[in-house]
């Protein structure tokens, strides 16, 4: 089975993706900013439509199925006759899945729309190439320090949570901290079922493989004894990477990174203002180069004003990144 997946992921890699599309602006219905930001990546995401477009729901669907409405959404998104493309599902959100007229987190929005996608989509073959397009592959190890016994745990995750710290950080420093070994000691000790009882561990996880769309999740949002407070620090973030960073948290079973590998930025979601009173955008890339969407106001834009997004506390309260959209470049080769 996992032969398939990969040949599936291998697949959507090779496609070719056009990029050749016009960024319009959504209007924002009472605090629908997240959701509004999110659609601008997904719309950005023309593999997501591709395959959303081969489905072909039945009369009598339910008109709340989210994957339909995702689907209409995006389609009418292209087409300006609409002038509120996007109504019917916030609409369908609202019903099933989250609150009206609240503040939203960006990543937890991102997850419940293809968990939801791909639960809801009747055709199993299509909702796996949703899951393909975006899973990240992990194994979490647990290593008894006592008999040396490694559980290995298989997982996936559809955006990579990078913690930051308290100074100023870079894409990389955030992705070698993820998959820094932690300690396991005291309270913590977790049962070996080799020595049949709690054991002082290692924790680390593993990097198993990439998928076509890379979203990395920058956790700007920290709980501290019951608190929620946002952290305003610098992150800086390339517009093009090679695999070869993840190189140190590779797994043993890591379905071939290949280090000559590389991906580009086509979106980021962004997140203004402070934990209570925020605001949601989206820097959108196109053939025509970079646009900034902020609801229903789209306006060229350029990298320059994206590294505007990186954050630091001279910056505090403004535009900081919160999800980048990376997708693996497509290259020719035989075989």
């Amino acid at each position: 089975m996992g032969t398939n997946l990969s040949r599936m992921a291998h697949l959507l890699y090779k496609r070719s993706v056009s990029l050749d599309y016009e960024v319009r602006g959504l209007i924002n219905y009472k605090l629908s900013c997240c959701v509004n930001a999110l659609l601008q990546s997904f719309s950005a995401t023309t593999e997501l439509l591709d395959i959303l477009n081969k489905w072909h729901p039945s009369d009598g669907i339910d008109k709340n199925n989210v994957p339909l409405q995702l689907k209409n959404t995006l389609e009418a998104m292209r087409d300006k006759s609409y002038p509120a493309p996007h109504k019917d599902f916030l609409n369908c959100l609202y019903r099933q899945a989250i609150q009206r007229f609240t503040q939203q987190d960006a990543d937890e929005i991102f997850h419940i729309i293809l968990s939801l996608s791909k639960k809801q989509i009747a055709d199993a073959a299509l909702a796996q190439e949703i899951s393909s397009l975006y899973e990240i592959k992990v194994e979490t190890q647990v290593g008894c320090l006592n008999c040396k016994f490694i559980q290995r745990m298989p997982n996936s995750l559809f955006s990579l949570p990078l913690a930051i710290c308290e100074r100023e950080n870079s894409l990389e420093s955030c992705i070698n901290s993820f998959f820094q070994p932690q300690m396991l000691t005291d309270s913590e000790v977790v049962y070996c079922d080799k020595c049949e009882k709690k054991q002082p561990s290692t924790y680390v996880v593993k990097l198993v493989s990439l998928p076509p769309i890379l979203c990395v999740h920058l956790k700007r949002f920290r709980n501290d004894e019951g608190f929620t407070r946002k952290l305003y620090e610098k992150v800086t973030f390339p517009e093009t990477f090679s695999t070869a960073i993840f190189a140190a948290g590779q797994s043993e079973n890591a379905d071939c990174l290949k280090a000559n590998e590389d991906y580009s930025l086509y979106a980021v979601v962004v997140h203004m203002g402070t934990i209570t009173s925020g605001h949601y955008t989206a820097f959108i890339s196109s053939n025509q180069g970079w646009y900034y969407a902020d609801d229903s106001c789209v306006q060229p834009s350029t990298w320059t004003d994206v590294q505007g997004t990186y954050g630091g506390y001279h910056q505090r309260y403004r535009e900081t990144a919160y999800l980048l959209l990376y997708r693996k470049n497509c290259r020719n080769s035989s075989g």
